[in-house]
């Protein structure tokens, strides 16, 4: 089974928890990566990783036309479901459905580093993104920029071993991503970091948006959900606020490229 195959599973098990809670934590993410891309009127774009369409509404909100894709199928048709005028489709990153030279912008918010090789998903973006065209692409910060850290971690400690990969912040320390990108044929112009406030309004609901996420999803598989449940509420009761809220302070890095 491909990376993508297996992504796809894992995402897809919670797709509306996942777009109804965990995507809105996102928008102000998203709104930095299309205006730091030129994302406006006629702008055709790429929303690679799309989700369940979150960026892609705001991006067609700008006028924009919207082609989107994610290993997920559940989490495609929500896309849909958001973006009646846009072109969404289930695939692989690394094999990108979508003929060489056609999208202004290429956006990856926070999917680049669930591929199998991200070298080679670069590429594939530069392929379909136009000599004159933006790439975008998002990830964590810093790890210790980033409360959700302290989830990661709890959970990575239930498994019997370490997942592979490197994990969240394996494209996040200084360098390595423009590195890969230039390993990929991109040049990187721009690169911005973007605080984020992960908010839930009660424990249920953190939970619940927690537990949406693809790797929340291979753990609960691997160890059972009930353990699974206990440690995220155990670090999300660290972060509950004197209302009742669960807040929890993060950090992304968005870097803009162009064709090399």
């Amino acid at each position: 089974m491909s990376t993508a195959e297996i992504q796809g599973q894992l995402w897809g098990s919670e797709a509306r928890d996942w777009a109804e809670i965990q995507e809105p934590v996102h928008t102000q993410l998203w709104g930095v990566m299309l205006d730091a891309s030129g994302v406006g009127p006629e702008t055709v774009v790429a929303d690679l990783g799309c989700g369940g369409g979150g960026a892609s509404m705001l991006a067609a909100a700008r006028g924009a036309a919207v082609y989107g894709l994610d290993a997920a199928d559940p989490l495609v048709e929500i896309a849909r479901e958001r973006v009646p005028g846009g072109d969404f489709r289930v695939g692989d990153l690394e094999d990108l459905p979508f003929e060489s030279d056609t999208f202004d912008v290429v956006f990856a918010a926070n999917s680049l580093q669930f591929a199998g090789d991200p070298v080679n998903a670069m590429a594939e973006m530069r392929r379909v993104c136009r000599a004159d065209g933006r790439v975008a692409i998002a990830v964590w910060g810093l790890p210790e920029h980033c409360d959700t850290r302290h989830l990661f971690s709890a959970v990575v400690d239930t498994l019997p071993e370490k997942p592979g990969g490197g994990g969240p912040f394996a494209l996040s320390m200084p360098g390595v991503l423009d590195d890969l990108m230039r390993q990929a044929g991109l040049t990187p112009t721009s690169e911005q970091v973007v605080p984020i406030t992960m908010s839930f309004p009660d424990l249920d609901t953190g939970w619940r948006g927690t537990r949406s996420a693809g790797p929340l999803q291979g753990a609960i598989r691997t160890v059972g959900e009930e353990r699974i449940r206990q440690v995220v509420e155990d670090v999300l009761n660290q972060f509950v606020q004197p209302d009742g809220q669960i807040s929890m302070e993060n950090e992304f890095k968005v870097v803009t490229a162009v064709a090399s």
